[in-house]
């Protein structure tokens, strides 16, 4: 299977960029997020890629704030059979910095269930979801990149229609 072509792509008008495979369509428009998401999709395999620009939360800790993000994010979505595979220790990322300050970065990885919109609970597709969380505290943001992979695709689900139900296929 051929590598995926990737490009680097500005985000928030600019403000930052990153580089993820060309297969990403965003949606941010079309899907009408808020001004702190940027949301990209590939809608021939139902992942996504969303990054979001969030006021530091101070009273999480540096040490689990990717954990604790993955858990407030399960909290949200009202997910179900939420895990947690793995999660990192924090690394400061030096290449990743303002001014004089490098990003505080922690990472975790999780398994949930999940439905999009109101399709309800026994339309629950199972997502493997990586995320990792960015802290500039310079300037009292945390910056989020999730991405899901879906590991079973409900045949309830709206997605069924798109990619087909069952076990899906890993990606490349």
């Amino acid at each position: 299977m051929p590598e995926d072509l990737c490009a680097q792509r500005p985000l928030f008008g600019g403000a930052i960029a990153s580089t993820f495979p060309l297969r990403f369509q965003d949606v941010s428009d079309i899907r009408q997020v808020p001004d702190h998401q940027e949301v990209f999709v590939d809608p021939t395999r139902d992942e996504s890629l969303i990054f979001e620009l969030l006021d530091l939360k101070a009273e999480v800790a540096d040490e689990g704030s990717a954990t604790w993000f993955l858990q407030d994010l399960a909290n949200e979505q009202d997910a179900e059979r939420t895990l947690v595979l793995e999660q990192s220790g924090i690394f400061e990322a030096d290449g990743l910095r303002f001014r004089s300050s490098p990003a505080i970065v922690t990472t975790a990885v999780g398994q949930m269930a999940i439905s999009k919109g109101r399709q309800g609970r026994e339309a629950q597709n199972t997502v493997k979801v990586y995320l990792a969380n960015l802290r500039l505290k310079d300037v009292a943001t945390d910056v989020l990149i999730t991405a899901y992979e879906p590991l079973f695709i409900n045949p309830l689900s709206e997605t069924a229609a798109t990619v087909g139900a069952g076990v899906a296929v890993p990606a490349a």
